[in-house]
């Protein structure tokens, strides 16, 4: 089974345009800022958005292709999908709500009843069947929606920031059972969300989505390591300046350079970890090729570290010590000087 989409869809002044294959047996995760266009992504998979153009082929058969006018509606696709806000029919117990999607594909009600609590039995929630919708908890609810979808055994799997409504205690117990319940599934999943830790835990590849584009796609590991946009950057916790480079020489974008062993020559991005920068109050001799004058604007205390947000040419993050900052004596708006050594300067094409 194999997901093949290319997408274009307009909604106002925003237009989603991707193209994605997901292969047999991997779960992608699409993350972007918000806005980025995820959701609506879901959306034109499930056929709650047409397309305006391309075309949409699930395991060899073709559900949206506007030049061909094949559009086969969502009830008709082999999909489920699990909402982020649970949408729970309040009206239905929760055994009734997960054969809902037995029963609209045609089971009879008692079978459907009998596989539904299996799969509440499955999900850790056997004796909550009698229930409403409205008595349940948080995670409760996000457990009955995730075994309403998988009832269905769908040919594709979509997965809608599943974890965004819970607490911080909840997704964890949620993304480990969560995980598991995923590994059962025959079919093509996709899970959209905003934590780069859920992705990274549950995903075999990534795909960033920004502006209704696809910024970069690979492994957790490739994302991580030649991040492509500030957004990815942020992400993982590293600098990431765009530049070009001659002779070792990157000319920044917006102001700045930076001198990195053995760039190669022409458009360029630089990494820049916060744990290879170092700051002095005074301009420091030795070795270090890039120094510059910087002004602290913030200091974010984190465990052991302190990651200090500085203004200069160019601005950067440093990440250091609170013994560091005690020896600075290093507070919001000091001004101080920054160095990193060139060979801490990953460079790749741009």
């Amino acid at each position: 089974m194999s997901l093949e989409a290319r997408m274009r869809i307009g909604i106002g002044s925003f237009e989603l345009d991707v193209d994605l294959t997901v292969e047999p047996g991997e779960l992608l995760a699409v993350l972007g800022p918000n806005g980025a266009g995820k959701t609506s992504l879901l959306r034109g998979l499930a056929g709650l958005l047409p397309l305006d153009a391309g075309r949409v082929t699930l395991d060899g058969v073709v559900l949206d292709e506007p030049s061909t006018g094949v559009f086969v509606p969502s009830e008709r696709r082999p999909i489920a999908m699990v909402f982020q806000d649970y949408l729970l029919f309040p009206h239905l117990t929760v055994v009734e709500n997960v054969a809902f999607g037995l029963r609209s594909r045609g089971m009879a009600a008692a079978k459907a009843a009998t596989a539904a609590q299996g799969w509440l039995e499955r999900v850790g929630l056997a004796a909550e069947g009698p229930r409403r919708p409205a008595s349940l908890s948080g995670g409760q609810a996000q457990r009955v929606a995730l075994a309403r979808a998988l009832a269905t055994n769908p040919t594709l799997l979509l997965l809608d920031e599943p974890m965004a409504a819970l607490d911080a205690s909840t997704r964890v117990e949620f993304r480990r059972d969560l995980r598991r319940h995923l590994e059962s599934v025959r079919g093509v999943r996709l899970l959209v969300t905003h934590d780069p830790l859920e992705a990274m835990a549950m995903a075999d590849r990534l795909v960033i989505l920004e502006h209704g584009r696809v910024l970069q796609s690979g492994t957790a590991a490739e994302v991580t390591q030649r991040p492509r946009s500030r957004y990815v950057a942020d992400l993982v916790g590293v600098n990431l300046f765009r530049g070009h480079s001659s002779r070792d020489l990157i000319t920044i974008a917006g102001g700045g350079t930076l001198m990195a062993a053995g760039a190669t020559d022409g458009e360029v991005f630089a990494v820049v970890h916060p744990r290879t920068v170092a700051l002095f109050r005074t301009r420091p001799d030795g070795t270090p090729r890039n120094v510059w004058e910087g002004r602290a604007v913030d200091l974010d205390f984190e465990g052991d570290r302190v990651r200090v947000r500085l203004e200069g040419t160019p601005p950067i993050v440093a990440e250091v010590t609170p013994a560091a900052v005690r020896e600075l004596s290093l507070d919001r708006g000091d001004p101080v000087w920054v160095a990193v050594k060139a060979t801490e300067v990953e460079v790749y094409p741009a």
